[in-house]
């Protein structure tokens, strides 16, 4: 009997000390730690508030034998950041920023080591691979409408493929992050160059005009400097002002740990862009009021509900191709003029939402889910 209520008031104490998650990230030669340190600094605040204790954690400071580690903490009053010692954590949330950092041998292998622990638990272990994705969303009978034709762009035979299937492709780098390396084709049969070839530099677009299939795959080549990409056909977007723009969904695992949406956003192409992305000269916009403009408010309100659905859907079929448990992911869905919705692309590791109803939900969304995950592994 004794024994029984000691073992209840240790279980007790065990529930009553709050649940420990780590920001894992990598360590940095100029600061501290790479990422984004607003960032972090919220996760730390609002942690506060959910009653977690957080803190930042590099994959160098990751030591599983220890029961204490030293970590770093955001002091609000001076905005400042400092080490201290911390409790081993119960949960890791993966930030860190590069996927080349993400790649590195000894990174890889704490990562395996967080999967692969008892009392662990770890949520989007790694970044997403473009081509994987698309594989995994056509073995479903249930996401495959959404995605466009896509290839692997690995010769000049396989773009040529592509080009006589759509006359309109766009190439994307396999592991490309926010737009960066994006290109697009066009072919205008009868015209002496019948290939335009685009580019997205920093904030607008290079144009090229190639007379045959080797002078674009040349150019393209070049273009692409050495990097893998993907040729996937092109969707006429619908357009506001005539500028193209697509909606940024944000699906988070809720407090009964099933995939909600948080929030959706737009983002309207800059003139000059090819891409809908804010660092690419993009705007962030209402999307609302971007599809009543173009649909109606009976078609818009439809286009809405169906884009919920949809990434949500896609969500769960992304996370059962992964293999691994994931807390939360955007992705970005076009709508087409006949207001079709398609799937373009998913980030393991959002980046903050502008919008501030959606930035205030998404903190608090990372605790509910990680206290569900706390209350299921306790039981």
């Amino acid at each position: 009997m004794e024994q029984d209520t000691l073992e209840s008031r240790a279980d007790a104490e065990v529930l009553a000390k709050p649940p420990v998650l780590a920001i894992l990230t990598i360590e940095d030669d100029l600061q501290l730690f790479r990422g984004n340190l607003s960032n972090f600094a919220d996760l730390i605040r609002t942690g506060k508030e959910q009653g977690f204790l957080v803190y930042v954690l590099t994959v160098k400071q990751l030591k599983f034998k220890r029961k204490q580690l030293i970590g770093y903490t955001h002091d609000e009053r001076t905005n400042t950041w400092m080490s201290q010692s911390f409790p081993f954590p119960d949960l890791i949330y993966n930030r860190i920023p590069l996927r080349e950092d993400e790649l590195q041998p000894h990174v890889r292998a704490k990562l395996a080591a967080c999967q692969a622990h008892p009392t662990l638990q770890l949520f989007n272990p790694k970044f997403f691979n473009k081509w994987s994705l698309f594989k995994w969303l056509e073995k479903s009978k249930t996401t495959r409408p959404y995605v466009p034709s896509t290839r692997r762009m690995l010769n000049r035979e396989e773009l040529g493929l592509m080009i006589a299937e759509h006359s309109y492709l766009y190439l994307k780098p396999v592991s490309g992050k926010a737009g960066k390396g994006i290109m697009t084709i066009k072919v205008r049969p009868g015209n002496v160059l019948p290939y335009r070839l685009k580019v997205q530099a920093s904030k607008k677009s290079l144009s090229y005009n190639c007379g045959t299939l080797s002078k674009l795959w040349m150019r393209v080549k070049r273009e692409s400097g050495g990097e893998r990409y993907i040729a996937q056909q092109g969707i006429q977007l619908a357009s506001f002002e005539e500028r193209q723009f697509d909606l940024r969904v944000l699906v988070q695992k809720n407090n009964r740990g099933q995939w909600d949406i948080t929030g959706i956003g737009a983002r309207i192409a800059g003139h000059l862009s090819i891409t809908t992305h804010v660092p690419r000269g993009g705007s962030i916009e209402d999307p609302e009021k971007l599809l009543v403009s173009v649909f109606g408010q009976e078609q818009a309100r439809n286009i809405l509900v169906k884009a919920r659905q949809a990434a949500v859907v896609i969500a769960k079929q992304i996370e059962r191709g992964a293999g691994m448990n994931h807390a939360e992911m955007s992705m970005d869905l076009g709508i087409d003029e006949a207001g079709n919705i398609w799937f373009f692309e998913a980030n393991a590791k959002p980046m903050k939402f502008d919008e501030p109803e959606i930035r205030k939900l998404s903190l608090i969304r990372i605790f509910q889910y990680s206290r569900y995950l706390m209350q299921t592994k306790v039981k």
